[in-house]
């Protein structure tokens, strides 16, 4: 059924509605071009759709929507937040109190390109926050039209190309700012859409933008969402199932969606299933996701792009492994970090050389030569968190480290 809504979608713009008619639209061609060099300062795009129990948070999120959220998260807030009972300022990173009440998951962070000032801070339970002091300090930002919906949207994906962004959730929800996030529009989305919006990049300051979905489906725009074409033809699961015999180990009859997704400053996208048993990938110009088996024999728990093009793979267990040549590969080779049997869920490059990576109950590590070597930093050992994303963003000038509990991380120096 999916991949045939998204077939359908290719041809006819149907998966998606026009926001100025509300109408089903025919769809039109909208490509991104491709950088025949690979730039040595590529940044790193990613998302990840892992629920509560997946992340291993016992704590269930608390429905609350419109005015009545307020109040609660006042309430709330007047607790002790566990997590924070270890907040400093050490080293490199300090950690910054939200006020939020304990359970929120932080997803995604973004800043106005140009502007290391102002940004914007996403997580579960509604949450968007808003800075302009460069993340000192965050304050409470609704979006509006969602009051009346008794819906507990989780903000899960936010991206700016200048001036121009977007903003995610899930359930399926989109929101789009052309001055930098001081007004945002919500972007109707059709009921009909493969899987939930899991990734959003803004790709120019004059409309264009992508949108993937946790199945599969990629959706191009140049009309800021008025109108959208399909750049894939079938959902992963169709894929997959349709190829039982390409020998990808757990491939089929394959059911499920991507646990994290990443995109490449050159629209190429690696996405890890939410087993974690391989991995698939896309580029510009191809009509089908590509199913790739993992290196490790442990599965895999999340991928991203390294500076240079290349990959990035981190496995359960805490091993990491980087991708022998740039681009998209099968063959890695393993970093050893010393996580010491902690799990290690995200990488993170300021540069070329100075990398970080985070993981569970608050652990650090550091590489200063580009992820040869690691040393661990221990100034938050003590922090009652997991530590999912670390983002560096405006060239290195604003760096994040967000997790759960409401616990964010921003670099010093």
């Amino acid at each position: 059924m999916a991949a045939s809504m998204l077939k359908t979608a290719s041809l006819s713009g149907a998966a998606l509605v026009d926001r100025s008619t509300s109408k089903q639209t025919s769809a039109f061609t909208a490509r991104a071009i491709r950088p025949a060099q690979r730039s040595a300062l590529a940044s790193k795009v990613s998302c990840s759709a892992v629920n509560d129990g997946e992340m291993q948070i016992s704590r269930r999120e608390l429905g609350v929507a419109g005015p009545a959220a307020a109040a609660v998260t006042a309430a709330l807030s007047a607790l002790p937040n566990p997590a924070f009972a270890a907040a400093a300022t050490t080293g490199q990173w300090e950690q910054v109190d939200l006020g939020l009440e304990p359970g929120v998951i932080l997803l995604d962070i973004a800043f106005v390109p140009g502007d290391a000032s102002h940004g914007f801070l996403l997580g579960t339970r509604q949450t968007v926050l808003e800075t302009k002091n460069g993340g000192k300090t965050w304050e409470r930002r609704y979006l509006g039209e969602t009051d009346n919906e008794g819906i507990n949207y989780r903000f899960q994906g936010i991206s700016f190309s200048g001036k121009e962004g977007y903003i995610i959730g899930k359930p399926a929800i989109l929101y789009h700012t052309t001055d930098g996030g001081e007004t945002w529009d919500r972007v109707p989305l059709s009921a009909r859409l493969p899987g939930a919006p899991l990734l959003v990049t803004a790709l120019d300051a004059k409309g264009g933008a992508e949108l993937v979905t946790d199945e599969g489906a990629i959706y191009v725009t140049a009309d800021a969402g008025q109108r959208w074409k399909a750049a894939v033809e079938e959902t992963v699961s169709a894929t997959l199932n349709r190829t039982v015999s390409s020998g990808i180990s757990g491939a089929s009859y394959y059911t499920g969606s991507f646990a994290t997704m990443s995109r490449s400053p050159y629209g190429d996208y690696v996405g890890v299933t939410s087993r974690g048993n391989f991995y698939m990938t896309w580029q510009a110009g191809q009509t089908y996701w590509q199913p790739h088996n993992r290196t490790s024999s442990r599965r895999i728990q999340g991928m991203g792009w390294r500076t240079d093009g290349g990959l990035w793979l981190i496995a359960r267990g805490g091993e990491l492994f980087y991708g022998a040549t740039d681009g998209v590969t099968e063959e890695f080779e393993q970093r050893r970090i010393g996580a010491r049997g902690f799990g290690i869920l995200d990488v993170g490059f300021k540069n070329g050389e100075e990398v970080w990576a985070t993981g569970g109950s608050g652990s650090l590590f550091k590489s200063v030569d580009g992820g040869s070597s690691w040393k661990r930093a221990k100034e938050f050992d003590n922090l009652a968190a997991n530590l999912y994303t670390v983002k560096f963003m405006n060239e290195g000038k604003n760096g994040f480290v967000l997790g759960n509990d409401g616990v964010l991380l921003r670099y010093l120096a």
